[in-house]
């Protein structure tokens, strides 16, 4: 993911030459959104839904091959952009000025997956997907946020249903997601004033590239997420070595109409939590249900049974006045 770091001036040109204003040809009035990560899976999923619907999609990606797929698609420029990259961001920024069309949505996508025990992967490891994950969300975010402040748009980042749910060997992953839970919280509470909202949209298991890619930088990487004589190495090989192919998943046509929906709806979610199935659904409502009763069960002030369900009620209900 990470590249030598390129002058400014070399990745605004790379830019430009990958996206040819005169392909894109559109009224002013078109709101335009970025999309990073889009050159596949959930990213490339979100720019297709999004310039089908109208909207001007800028779409970040970092191969020549996919900047040329995304830019023939109609109402798509591509920009090449990696998220970890200062240089690359800038330039994007110049790009989408000078577009004209200003700004109106980021959909933080671009996203990495790692895993291992929590004890054995080497720390630059946990830093590259952090870098990514959560950096990258940051940096972008904080790049575009003015376009997007002076249109009144809106913001969202793709996290996951790890970003509630934890379990072995997936940590790194999760810690990263559970970061941005945190952060759409508190960048929406900061941007309501401002009038933008701020949403995250958590995706269970759909069909994508990161598993496969995952596997192939682990098993490349293997010195760096083994430790000589662990105790979790038998299990981490078995964890490693089952099938990483994600084809069987249904596509993430449904992610992308959750996107939709941020963008459109007069009332916007803060989160859209998006599963294939009931199962992942339940897996992940469960958790928060526990994480409520362990949190009240050693606590001074602890609520009864009959207070949590009133303090339910009231959050399904939080127009209805408090008796």
């Amino acid at each position: 993911m990470r590249h030598p770091i390129l002058a400014a001036v070399l990745a605004a040109a790379s830019i430009f030459l990958s996206a040819p204003a005169a392909a894109h040809d559109h009224g002013d009035d078109q709101k335009a959104v970025l999309v990073t990560g889009a050159s596949s899976g959930i990213g490339r999923h979100i720019t297709e839904r999004l310039a089908s619907e109208g909207f001007y999609v800028y779409a970040g990606a970092r191969k020549q091959a996919d900047l040329d797929s995304l830019n023939a698609l109609e109402n798509v420029t591509a920009l090449r952009l990696d998220v970890t990259v200062q240089e690359e961001i800038d330039a994007a920024v110049e790009a989408v000025r000078d577009g004209g069309k200003g700004l109106y949505g980021i959909v933080n996508n671009a996203g990495v997956f790692i895993g291992g025990p929590l004890t054995d992967v080497a720390v630059e490891e946990l830093e590259w997907i952090m870098d990514v994950n959560v950096f990258g969300v940051y940096r972008i975010t904080s790049a575009f946020a003015p376009m997007v402040i002076e249109s009144g748009g809106r913001i969202t980042t793709i996290g996951s249903i790890s970003g509630i749910l934890a379990g072995p060997f997936g940590g790194h992953y999760s810690m990263s997601k559970h970061a941005i839970e945190a952060y759409t919280d508190s960048l929406a509470a900061e941007m309501e004033g401002v009038g933008v909202a701020v949403s995250v949209i958590e995706p269970g298991n759909y069909n994508s590239r990161i598993a496969e890619a995952a596997q192939a930088r682990m098993q490349e990487k293997s010195q760096l997420y083994r430790n000589q004589g662990s105790p979790f190495a038998e299990r981490f090989e078995e964890w490693i070595d089952r099938p990483w192919d994600r084809s069987a998943y249904k596509a993430p046509d449904e992610v992308a109409d959750a996107a939709y929906r941020f963008f459109t709806e007069d009332e916007p979610l803060r989160r859209y939590m998006v599963v294939p199935n009931e199962q992942e659904a339940g897996w992940t409502i469960n958790q928060i249900i526990r994480e409520m009763v362990q949190l009240n069960a050693g606590q001074a002030y602890r609520y009864s049974r009959e207070e949590l369900v009133a303090m339910l009620d009231a959050a399904l209900n939080p127009e209805t006045p408090a008796e």
